[in-house]
């Protein structure tokens, strides 16, 4: 079996990514319920850094 690229690789990475936005993203009834869902996601990463720098 042949590896595959790093192109490749990048391409199905992405793909990934942009498939699992768009599904999260189809649970948001409306766009502020999105700009919640996203803004609680950076609380979250924000409370993590400042743990981690700890």
């Amino acid at each position: 079996m042949e590896m595959l690229n790093s192109n490749t690789r990048k391409h199905a990475f992405l793909a990934l990514i942009l498939a699992a936005s768009i599904g999260s993203l189809g649970g948001c009834a409306t766009i502020e319920g999105a700009g919640k869902d996203i803004q609680s996601a950076g609380e979250a990463v924000e409370e993590g850094a400042e743990e981690a720098s700890n």
